[in-house]
């Protein structure tokens, strides 16, 4: 049951992805020769049109194939042969998509469960919060100059700028009020601390108060990506720490496991925190400016506006190629490190 759940999760995640792609494709009159779901052989396909909408046999990934998208073509709705940019609007609507869909799943679980706003409720003896004078009641709202939302956007500041001094903007009965820390390695938690706390309780907000937390719950995982992906380029994270597919698949099943006994409801808004993160994930790293990725072709259309003149199709379609065969390598590298954890 866990394991067709997380596939489901996964699938929703990509179609809505690549919908994105399919409608900008559409308005700007691109034909479009197949919408699917999944990779590799397929399993079933229905021709609509001039689409054909078909299901692929691997349950990962998806595609919008377009026109003339990498190789040239004399119809005139050909993807190259619209204007840079309608075609840079199509490319950028997959990871806009999945921030679109981040933000509305959002909505669903602040209003059901509310919003953790970053409140003391306690401070623990010896710790640098005690040392500058934070009480229970304060309300953190800046890091350094990060304006903070949530409580949790303290713990993941300290992780990303461990064992560094942080100016702390704070109300207090409705003033403001500063003070300097230097979060200090907790031993048994095994991370860095201010030593405060919150009362881990979530606060429901009206219709105004909702939006605004949906807003601030996908910038929290779009920064807490690129705060990632900067630790993985600077070598604070290895690549062996990386999940693909299988790992995803397994954490949502160890979250289901972990919450099912607590109700339909619990194990409900759970999945849809983690899907949050999943598509918002996917919007950033989809944007990256690496060949194959919507992010590189965004940089050749970039670069074809600012010169005014196209690529060569065929060796921006080289590159892509290249970046698709690094990408599987990876892929693969990924897969066979989530697999030895499993044993």
């Amino acid at each position: 049951m866990k394991i067709v759940i997380a596939i489901l999760m996964f699938s929703f995640i990509i179609l809505f992805h690549e919908l994105g792609h399919f409608l900008l494709a559409k308005k700007n009159g691109i034909r479009v020769n197949e919408f699917s779901l999944g990779l590799g052989p397929t399993i079933v396909g229905i021709k609509r049109g001039e689409t054909k909408y078909s299901l692929k046999l691997l349950p990962f990934g998806g595609a919008c194939a377009m026109e003339g998208e990498d190789s040239e073509s004399e119809d005139a709705r050909a993807f190259g042969n619209k204007s840079v940019w309608a075609r840079m609007a199509v490319v950028f609507a997959g990871p806009a998509f999945n921030f679109i869909l981040a933000f509305l799943l959002a909505l669903v679980v602040i209003a059901i469960a509310g919003f953790d706003r970053p409140e003391i409720v306690g401070v623990m003896d010896g710790y640098p919060a005690q040392e500058a004078g934070l009480q229970a009641g304060d309300t953190i709202t800046k890091l350094n100059h990060k304006k903070i939302h949530l409580y949790r956007e303290i713990s993941i500041y300290t992780f990303f700028h461990p064992d560094e001094t942080i100016t702390v903007q704070y109300l207090r009965d409705g003033q403001k009020y500063t003070c300097t820390m230097t979060p200090l390695y907790d031993e048994e938690n095994e991370r860095y601390m201010f030593g405060i706390y919150g009362s881990g309780e979530r606060e429901r907000g009206n219709v105004l108060e909702i939006l605004q937390y949906s807003l601030y719950e996908v910038k929290y995982w779009i920064v807490t990506t690129v705060e990632s992906l900067g630790m993985l380029v600077t070598g604070q994270v290895s690549v062996n720490e990386l999940s693909g597919p299988v790992g995803i698949v397994k954490s949502i099943g160890d979250t289901y496991d972990e919450v099912k006994s607590s109700g339909a409801l619990i194990v409900f808004l759970n999945l849809m925190n983690y899907s949050i993160m999943l598509t918002a994930n996917l919007g950033v790293m989809n944007l990256l400016p690496l060949p194959a990725l919507d992010g590189g072709r965004l940089f050749f259309l970039i670069i074809e506006a600012i010169r005014r003149k196209r690529i060569n199709p065929e060796h921006e379609g080289m590159v892509h190629f290249a970046g698709i065969v690094l990408l599987m390598l990876l892929m693969v590298v990924v897969m066979f490190n989530d697999i030895r954890k499993l044993l």
